[in-house]
């Protein structure tokens, strides 16, 4: 009888997960499909803080989430062994807070709505500062701020460049910003044409548009995070929650990718890009699977309750003249690698006319 042996090393569920699959759906559109994108962030600032002494083993750690940032430290504190908080919002959902409790982190929810702007991520990011008064020896990544998240996308650039001989466009969901700047950031010091494409929703703050209620989480924001350089887009697209649900679905149909509704979205702006760019490579960045999904995107039944049931949606975006026009339907602007400072401007200018 021959023995099997195990050869090391190999890598652990943490380490297997960080980079995406590279996957081909049509002509010259691919997807960047990862597990769960946060995971290579939580991963790679929580090394860091090690290395520089900003950890040690007894050094707890707190931060904000919504949900797959806070699954992904979850997952990387458990192998560090490192104590977790988590601040949360009722985003996340009960199956999700059991996983992360089985994990070890404590994660503490906040129901109110903050006063000044900012809404429930900023209630989320004041509780964070209570808990880090309670606790001297903590440590908080910091996923709005801490430049370190970008650089953790480095190594997905790489991986990029060495699949493709040459990328046209890249199209990121954008929710605190470090994902696109930092996939992008690097890129472009390889191809400095490559046409960058951001996908954020409507009552999201983030490129300009009015502040409101977000039914698609984990894609915009209600707050400026320090990490999102919009100097690096040359185009954004607002795309409402039925719209992305409906090509979330479609995705997995069409291609098998069982993905979360952020994916959705990326995939709806992507599809329509390459269709218009014939002979262009696209890349569509997917940061994260449906699991979580199932009794919400993936449930027939909760799309018909909340007003998302039908598969019809938008074939073009509606071209707009400055994001502060912004409605309802999915929506398209030039943003010419302009900062946000800018744009904002450009738009008091004209008002002052």
């Amino acid at each position: 009888m021959s023995t099997f042996r195990i050869r090391e090393p190999f890598a652990d569920a943490v380490e297997s997960a960080v980079l995406p699959r590279l996957i081909r759906l049509s002509g010259g559109l691919y997807a960047a499909a990862f597990q769960l994108m946060k995971l290579l962030p939580a991963q790679f600032v929580l090394r860091r803080a090690m290395e520089q002494g900003l950890l040690t083993e007894r050094t707890t750690v707190i931060e904000t989430t919504s949900g797959t940032y806070g699954l992904g430290l979850a997952m990387v504190c458990r192998r560090l062994g490192l104590p977790l908080i988590l601040v949360g919002d009722p985003a996340i959902e009960s199956p999700l807070r059991r996983r992360l409790e089985d994990l070890g982190a404590r994660v503490s929810i906040v129901s109110g709505q903050a006063v000044r702007t900012g809404g429930i991520q900023q209630a989320r990011l004041d509780r964070v500062e209570r808990i880090r008064q309670r606790h001297p020896d903590s440590f908080i990544p910091g996923q709005y701020d801490n430049p370190m998240h970008i650089n953790a996308y480095g190594r997905v650039a790489e991986l990029i460049t060495e699949s493709f001989p040459r990328l046209d466009a890249l199209v990121c969901p954008v929710g605190s910003g470090s994902s696109s700047t930092g996939i992008a950031g690097f890129l472009r010091m390889v191809w400095p044409e490559l046409i960058l494409i951001g996908v954020d929703t409507t009552g999201s703050v983030l490129f300009g548009a009015p502040n409101g209620r977000r039914r698609l989480r984990g894609l915009g924001n209600g707050l400026l995070p320090q990490v999102l350089d919009h100097s690096l887009f040359d185009e954004v697209h607002w795309i409402p929650a039925k719209d992305a649900f409906a090509t979330t679905r479609r995705l997995h149909t069409d291609h098998t990718l069982f993905m979360g509704p952020t994916s959705g979205a990326s995939y709806h702006v992507a599809r329509w890009w390459a269709e218009r760019n014939p002979g262009a490579t696209v890349l569509a960045v997917m940061p994260d699977e449906g699991h979580r999904y199932q009794r919400t995107v993936y449930h027939d039944a909760w799309l018909g309750r909340e007003g998302f049931a039908g598969d019809e949606v938008a074939k073009e975006p509606l071209d707009i003249a400055h994001p502060g026009e912004l409605g309802q339907v999915w929506s398209r602007y030039p943003w010419g690698r302009r900062t946000r400072a800018q744009v904002v401007e450009e738009r008091a200018t004209l008002d002052a006319r």
